[in-house]
């Protein structure tokens, strides 16, 4: 049998690359006939993950991390009908059995089935469900037939590895946040945020054809990177008001439809540029979007942050100026991205070379053993997307 490592994460700021257990089709003490054990081909760091390694959530030590996989299927269960061993494979961050009532309904971020704790799973990811995550060598992946999404040719696949790798989480996802505010052919969208998800939703934005997106950020080598792929873009560290750059562009101050690819950690605007405000990005997008507009939040909100600014923050209770989203007849939605309702057709989209997204998200591959250091370099604000190459064979 094979010898299995994967990042660790130990205590605050702190991971490691140790050995761990090579994966069984296992789920307890019940054998797993329905699920197959992949051979990690790349899996990816994620903001998500930043946020457990800062010691922004409630993770355990010990926690195996990673929840965007793309791997070889060297082992199936039993009554695995639809994967074949060899199998090139992406694998939807969110856990999901393909059973219950919101599988069912297209609502596969929200699984009745995959976590005794609370509605929804993902690989290696703290409060849901304790499956062992998937930056690593070798990772078991339950109801495989539901889960993963076979790529049609292996050699294609590998070619274009640092495109499709983004079909697990952030490409979905930014997508999904672009859909959910009602970006179409015409519209003028923004989107706070330009790291790895912003820049996601910002290119998918130009594949559904928005007129003009504009991103904020306060990184300027994530601005840059932004500007590369044809958007425009707000420095939210400037003194003037995000209603005013967005003018400035547009000739009038508000958008069609804005995106939340910040979440939690939100920091404030202008001279508050090095304050934690939460709320700054939900209050800010509810000022700059038309009346009847629509507000998509892919960026992730918890129920517990230790290091939450007050007492209020720690339990997610943010102050919200929901009065104004209400007069103005905004819409809103939030939550995981159901990675199943898109990946194919965004697979589709990168293997006609409809989009370029690994170049847009400068999308960078390193080994396993450096990713401590991908770690530290994206929270140092790297305007990279960090894809670990475990077995060495997107280098080869």
């Amino acid at each position: 049998m094979a010898s299995n490592k994967g990042v660790v994460y130990l205590k605050p700021g702190v991971v490691e690359v140790q050995s761990i257990d090579y994966p069984k089709l296992a789920l307890g003490k019940r054998k797993c006939e329905h699920g197959v054990i992949l051979k990690v081909v790349t899996t990816n760091i994620c903001g998500s993950d930043q946020h457990m390694v800062r010691g922004r959530t409630t993770a355990p030590a010990g926690l195996v991390l990673g929840h965007e996989i793309t791997g070889e299927v060297i082992e199936a269960g039993r009554d695995v009908e639809f994967v074949k061993k060899g199998d090139l494979v992406s694998v939807p961050f969110n856990i999901a059995c393909g059973r219950c009532r919101n599988c069912k309904e297209g609502k596969t971020g929200i699984c009745l089935n995959v976590n005794p704790a609370r509605p929804g799973a993902a690989y290696g990811y703290v409060d849901m469900g304790g499956w062992v995550g998937g930056q690593a060598r070798y990772v078991m992946v339950p109801y495989a037939d539901f889960n993963v999404l076979k790529f049609p040719d292996r050699d294609e696949a590998m070619a274009k590895i640092k495109d499709l790798t983004l079909l697990s989480d952030i490409f979905p996802t930014g997508y999904h946040g672009a859909v959910t505010a009602g970006v179409g052919p015409g519209m003028t969208a923004y989107v706070a945020g330009a790291g790895p998800v912003g820049l996601a939703c910002a290119a998918s934005c130009h594949l559904l054809g928005a007129a003009a997106v504009i991103v904020g950020d306060m990184i300027p080598e994530r601005l840059k990177q932004a500007k590369s792929f044809g958007c425009e873009v707000v420095d939210l560290k400037k003194r003037a008001t995000l209603a005013d750059q967005i003018e400035q562009i547009l000739g009038e101050p508000e958008v069609d439809c804005a995106v939340d690819c910040v979440g939690f950690e939100a920091r404030g605007h202008g001279t508050e540029a090095t304050v934690e405000r939460p709320a700054t990005v939900l209050n800010s997008v509810m000022q700059v979007t038309r009346a009847g507009g629509g507000v998509g939040i892919p960026g992730l909100y918890v129920t517990e942050d230790p290091g939450g600014v007050d007492a209020n923050a720690k339990i997610g209770m943010l102050g919200i100026r929901i009065g104004l989203g209400w007069a103005k007849s905004h819409h809103f939605h939030t939550g995981q991205c159901p990675v199943i309702k898109y990946n194919r057709q965004l697979m589709m989209c990168i293997l006609h070379d409809k989009i370029k997204i690994a170049k847009a998200v400068n999308a960078t591959v390193i080994s396993l053993e450096d990713a401590p250091k991908g770690y530290k370099d994206f929270d140092k604000g790297a305007a990279k997307k960090f894809v670990i190459d475990p077995h060495g064979l997107v280098a080869a």
